[in-house]
């Protein structure tokens, strides 16, 4: 699967941890994800329809939110992610009985749905 049948599906900005920043940023650069723009605390990307900003926030212990990756082959983007450092996670919330989809988290612990283009 080309890493550019891989992308983000809603909204979101999200505060990481400074000791999570590098890996994070790290993990959606391997995504393929299209850097937008760089500062010294914070990393834009083309998230699909919106743009993902990764904030770096000092005295944060955890981040937390939730976005999702849509995707064309769900069975390769199982591969891509964990390639890109994401770690499977599908206990996290029930999905309907016969979704095309799963969760995931990235290395700074924010929680994806990655689901079957419609």
């Amino acid at each position: 699967m080309s890493d550019k049948n891989l992308r983000g599906g809603r909204n979101i900005a999200m505060k990481v941890p400074e000791h999570q920043f590098a890996a994070t940023v790290n993990a959606y650069k391997t995504l393929g994800l299209p850097v937008i723009s760089v500062s010294d605390v914070t990393v834009s990307f083309d998230f699909g329809p919106i743009h993902l900003h990764v904030d770096k926030v000092t005295r944060l212990s955890q981040a937390e939110v939730w976005l999702e990756f849509i995707t064309t082959d769900v069975q390769e983007a199982a591969v891509t992610v964990e390639r890109a450092g994401f770690v499977r996670c599908d206990r996290i919330e029930r999905l309907p009985e016969g979704f095309a989809g799963f969760w995931v988290s990235s290395p700074a612990s924010i929680v994806h749905l990655v689901s079957e283009m419609e």
